[in-house]
Order: C-alpha cells, then sequence, then structure tokens
C-alpha cells in the first residue's frame, strides 16, 4: 500500500508540474497567434474607430495581428456574452462600454453575462462627453430656455437618440431627473436617423457624440448648448458645461475599455495592460483621440474593475428612479 500510495504522489506531482511548464510556456510566448478584439457596434462609430486605433498600435507592439470583429446587436449583449463564454487565454479580448458594463445589466430584466464576474478587466481606454444639441433654427439660445420651456410646457419636449440604453439616452434621462424637466424620449435605431429628425425639427434636442454632432454644428444643421463632461473639451472649448450652465453637479462620460474573459492567466493580463499604457502615452494616439472628441484614460486592471463597479452602481440608481427598463 505504501508503494502504491508513492507511486500516486508522484504521478499527482509530476502532473501538476507539467500543468505548470505549459502554463509558463504559454504565457512566455503570448501571444504567438492572432488577437481578436470583439466590438459590440458597425464599423464606423467612434467606438469602433477607436478600436482599430488602438488595436493596430497594439499589433505593433507585440509583433502580432490584432483583428477586429463586429458583433452587434441587443446593445452589446450578444457580443459580451460570447466573449465571456470564449476560452480565457487573451486572444479573444472585448470592448467593454458604458453600456455593456454599467448600463444593461440595470435595464435589461435578464442578462446572458455578468459585467463584473465573467471579464478580467485590462484598462480603461478612453471617455467621451455628449453634446446637448438642438436644431439650428430651434429657438432655444442656452440650456436655461430649454429648462424654464421644458417646466412651463410638460411633455412638450422630446429627446432623439441611437437607441434605448445608449449614453445618449441616459444623458438625458439624467438631464430630466436633475432638472425637472418632463421630455418624451424618442429611440432610433442609430445616430443617423436621429439627426436626420433634430435637423428637420423632428424631435426638439438630442444628447449626441461629439464626431457626428460636431460635423452638423459646423454645417450649421444644428446648434450646440452644452457639453456632458464636467470640464470643457479641447476640441470645443466655446461650448459651456451643463454644470457651467445651471445644471449644477451635471456630468456624463461615455467610456471603452478593454476586458477579458474571466480566468484569463494574470502574467497576460499584466503583460495587455502595460501594452495598453504604452499606447495610451503616445502623443499620436492622444492626438487622434482628440480629434474624435476623446480623452486617453487609462486604469490599471484593479482601478478600472474598481470603476465598473462604481459606474454600476451610479447607472442603477440612474435608471431606477427613472424608472426605465427593456424587456428581453
Amino acid at each position: 500500500m505504501n508503494i502504491t500510495r508513492r507511486l500516486m504522489m508522484i504521478g499527482s506531482i509530476c502532473t501538476a508540474l507539467t500543468h505548470q511548464t505549459i502554463f509558463a510556456q504559454t504565457t512566455e510566448d503570448y501571444p504567438n497567434r492572432p488577437i481578436t478584439i470583439v466590438v459590440p457596434f458597425t464599423p464606423g462609430g467612434v467606438t469602433d474607430i477607436t478600436t482599430r486605433l488602438i488595436g493596430q498600435k497594439m499589433s505593433e507592439k507585440l509583433n502580432q495581428t490584432v483583428i477586429i470583429e463586429n458583433k452587434p446587436g441587443a446593445g452589446g449583449n450578444i457580443a459580451a456574452s460570447y466573449v465571456a463564454r470564449s476560452p480565457a487565454n487573451g486572444y479573444t479580448l472585448f470592448l467593454a462600454t458604458i453600456g455593456t458594463h454599467a448600463i444593461n445589466q440595470n435595464l435589461y430584466k435578464t442578462m446572458p453575462y455578468d459585467g463584473e464576474k465573467d471579464f478580467a478587466p485590462l484598462s480603461r481606454l478612453a471617455v467621451f462627453p455628449n453634446l446637448l444639441v438642438v436644431p439650428a433654427n430651434s429657438p432655444y439660445q442656452t440650456v436655461s430656455d430649454l429648462i424654464i420651456f421644458g417646466k412651463n410646457n410638460p411633455g412638450k419636449l422630446t429627446f432623439g437618440s441611437p437607441g434605448n440604453g445608449t449614453s445618449s439616452h441616459l444623458s438625458g434621462e439624467l438631464f430630466k431627473l436633475m432638472t425637472g424637466v418632463n421630455m418624451e424620449h424618442i429611440p432610433y435605431k442609430g445616430s443617423s436617423p436621429a439627426n436626420a429628425d433634430l435637423i428637420s425639427g423632428q424631435i426638439s434636442l438630442m444628447f449626441d457624440a461629439i464626431p457626428s454632432a460636431s460635423t452638423n454644428i459646423k454645417a450649421n444643421r444644428t446648434r450646440a448648448l452644452a457639453i456632458t463632461s464636467k470640464d470643457r473639451n479641447a476640441l470645443l472649448p466655446e461650448i459651456p458645461t451643463l454644470d457651467e450652465s445651471g445644471v449644477k453637479g451635471y456630468e456624463l462620460i461615455a467610456w471603452v475599455g478593454l476586458v477579458a474573459p474571466a480566468g484569463t492567466p494574470q502574467p497576460i493580463v499584466d503583460k495587455l495592460y502595460k501594452v495598453i499604457a504604452e499606447v495610451l502615452a503616445s502623443q499620436e494616439v492622444k492626438d487622434k483621440l482628440l480629434s474624435l472628441g476623446a480623452n486617453a484614460a487609462p486604469q490599471t486592471p484593479k482601478e478600472f474593475a474598481g470603476y465598473i463597479k462604481e459606474e454600476a452602481a451610479r447607472w442603477r440608481k440612474v435608471i431606477s428612479e427613472a424608472k426605465i427598463s427593456i424587456n428581453n
């Protein structure tokens, strides 16, 4: 019996050492094949452009191809659940957003993934404020004009968004809560149709991402009244913040970051964070992000995990008070 037990013990030790050796080899030569970053939206949007920019620079530093794969649908839930179920080996990453990791879990009645438990945060990438815009011929010249009209005419104002649960939608809901103005939300299937109705005056206002909003502003099709960030934006320094415009304490910034499936080996997490931090420290990348109205905003994996938790709690409160939900 003693000999048998010893042989079993030796066998167990050998197996453990073999697994450790394979693990070490796996992490030491990572990556030895292409990495895929799954983006939960269609190509061409600001989040997609940002991911392609950073993915290209990561590819150069890792000396390995980084593929961008777009999987739109269900507010990002389809792509997020796909990555959550992918092998935790560092070869399938996900572009996490304020929607997929802070809003959706509080908005949808059932979720196919857990934003905190099913992912290993790598780093936040960038933050994006929205602009409060109105048609060019709108009678509202300031945020105060808008608030006064809204309070005197409950339900007469409408605001559009690219869809339920987007940062644009939540910007409007937060505005309603903080000002007491009753506005009707009109969800669209994307920013383009929402902007078309804004320009034609079919809706009163919209909280839009800077790239699409600034194009219409420069063409004198719309007019910006304020920005949703705490500070003014370097790209549009003349536009006041909502806080400056009388909505004290208002702040909403959309954000994106990279996460991996939960269980991804720590050496791989650490390596990817180091590369991402180096990419975001590049002046070229910072300048390109600024041209999109965004700011590079890296965080360590631990910081990003805490940030996701804080953001989820914040939007849980807003969504609960606004009494909004989406049936699956």
